[in-house]
């Protein structure tokens, strides 16, 4: 199987690394690895710490995080052999880098066949945007931000209602509302990163209960499987229909008239990517996934708009 890459890009600051802490330690169950470009800068509790070796930290809840050292292909062919491998991979890119080109590397037929670019999540400042929203006329961050799947609207708590929605409405000229979430101290929900899996962490104190308001939404997900293939054009327009409402969607589809072709689906914000499924992913001759805000899809009638596709 491909193991799931997260890009995490966005401004200076905004809150990057705090975001890849919070997904490392709120991991759900997964061994994750993350590639970041200053070690020290995240804060990793010692209590989580199992021992460092060779610029690699392992931690007691089987994730790992390891400093980017020269080429970034490399990095990532050295994790791939890491026993046990990792069950996915967040890459931390520079501030004052443009993710495009890395986006464009990790689309790399070659790469994507074992490390598969899942999600790409700008992080943004709610409170630089909301004193500055002129700040996304710069070139860079407006690379960053068209480059991204998911916009994680970061510091949401240190800003008031008002400031929140200007923040936003300048991001909106950029991205579809839809893909843009307000969150406090980077605590972005595992569903907006990884496709069908996790829930956000309980809330540990107080504190944390008083930013509540800033949480992502939780997610209710849909999953539609059959034995019969579908027919191409058919999927293709209603996954066309059902996008708006979506956050994500993935799984294996078969088209008829390729029964032994499984691909993969994917669907994460305005990016949609089909393409042959790895080794080892098939069962149903369709099993997918489908993801959306509470309230925003009527599942039943989901189910029923694919299972129209069928081939007759």
């Amino acid at each position: 199987m491909s193991i799931p890459v997260i890009l995490v890009t966005g401004f200076l600051g905004a809150g990057k690394t705090t975001l890849i802490n919070h997904l490392l330690t709120a991991n759900g169950g997964r061994r994750l690895a993350a590639v970041v470009n200053d070690f020290g800068a995240i804060n990793i509790d010692a209590d989580l710490i199992a021992e460092q070796a060779d610029g690699v930290v392992s931690l007691t809840n089987g994730c790992i995080c390891c400093s980017l050292q020269g080429d970034l292909l490399r990095t990532l062919s050295n994790l791939l052999r890491r026993i046990p491998p990792p069950e996915g991979i967040v890459i931390e890119t520079s501030g004052v880098s443009d993710p495009a080109e890395i986006v464009r590397s990790l689309l790399d037929p070659v790469i994507w066949r074992d490390a598969a670019l899942e999600t790409v999540i700008a992080v943004a400042d709610a409170r630089a945007l909301a004193d500055d929203p002129a700040l996304l006329d710069d070139a860079l961050c407006r690379s960053q931000i068209a480059s991204a799947d998911i916009v994680a609207l970061n510091k949401a708590d240190l800003v008031d209602v008002a400031e929140l929605a200007r923040a936003r409405a300048a991001l909106a000229k950029l991205k579809p509302d839809r893909v843009i979430f307000p969150v406090a101290e980077g605590r972005i929900a595992p569903e907006l990163a990884f496709a069908g899996g996790g829930h956000e962490p309980a809330v540990p104190d107080a504190r944390r209960a008083a930013q509540a308001r800033f949480a992502t939404p939780r997610f209710e997900t849909t999953t539609f499987t059959t034995e019969r293939p579908l027919a191409m054009a058919a999927f293709q327009a209603v996954i066309g229909r059902l996008a708006p409402q979506l956050v994500r969607a993935k799984g294996f589809v078969t088209f008829a008239g390729q029964p032994d072709r499984p691909m993969l689906f994917q669907l994460v914000g305005e990016r949609a990517t089909l393409g042959p499924a790895p080794a080892g992913g098939r069962g149903e001759a369709v099993r997918l996934v489908l993801i959306a805000e509470m309230g925003r899809i009527e599942p039943a009638a989901m189910r029923a708009a694919l299972a129209a596709c069928v081939e007759a």
